[in-house]
């Protein structure tokens, strides 16, 4: 007999949107998870539903906290190390947008803590359980790369994430990384950015799932992606 040992990936920002929507494939697909957002009730309500299909860790809290960033390593020493990290929490910041000039400093550097901070706090603590060739997400976006008016809060924090993503990466040649835009999705804080406007012509997350889980269980190099262009058949 051939023992089974599952696969395990931790996800930040799991109680909703994109975050929520791959944690409900990767249980499906059989992988342990830990997950972490900050609302308790809400995140324990997920842990509830994911538990019919794998076991879940779920710990509630701020993902930029060095101690939440120790109780998720040490979950992942309890499982016997991590698969994957995906580093999808983030913070849109105020909304509307304002302008940088008049963007409050104090309020951008609280989105630079969790957008940027938080993703490299969080893998600096579980590295020492991270498997050979762990994939490690980062989940970014096209105003990183876009200059996009009103978005230079929310925009530069992803820039500097992907920035950040590119040196570990380069690095860290024994992980496969990549730094992921989803693409627009109808999701709660794509509607913070566009307040009052209709936005039910964005697909779902779920449209965006099978780009990542291409990156999480295929073959692809590590670098930058659009998640809705990767050509899942084709792996």
């Amino acid at each position: 007999m051939t023992d089974y040992t599952p696969q395990t990936a931790l996800i930040t920002g799991a109680s909703r949107g994109l975050g929520l929507a791959l944690a409900h494939e990767l249980a499906r697909s059989n992988w342990q998870l830990i997950i972490n957002a900050r609302s308790i009730v809400t995140l324990t309500a997920v842990a509830d539903e994911l538990s019919q299909w794998t076991q879940v860790t779920a710990i509630a809290g701020d993902v930029a906290d060095p101690a939440q960033q120790q109780a998720l390593a040490e979950a992942a020493s309890v499982l016997g190390g991590l698969d994957a990290v995906v580093n999808n929490a983030g913070i849109l910041g105020p909304s509307p947008q304002p302008a940088l000039l008049d963007y409050p400093v104090a309020i951008l550097a609280d989105v630079y803590r969790i957008n940027v901070l938080a993703p490299l706090g969080l893998l600096q603590a579980v590295a020492p359980f991270l498997k050979a060739e762990a994939r490690i997400i980062n989940v970014s976006s096209d105003a990183a790369v876009t200059p996009y008016e009103g978005w230079g809060g929310y925009g530069s924090s992803k820039a500097a994430l992907e920035q950040l993503t590119a040196v570990l990466a380069a690095e860290n040649p024994q992980y496969r990384i990549y730094w992921v835009d989803p693409g627009d999705m109808r999701t709660q804080m794509h509607q913070a950015a566009f307040p009052g406007e209709d936005i039910t012509d964005r697909p779902l997350p779920e449209a965006s799932v099978p780009g990542f889980m291409a990156l999480l269980t295929g073959n692809l190099p590590g670098g930058r992606y659009q998640a809705r262009h990767i050509l899942v058949g084709a792996l």
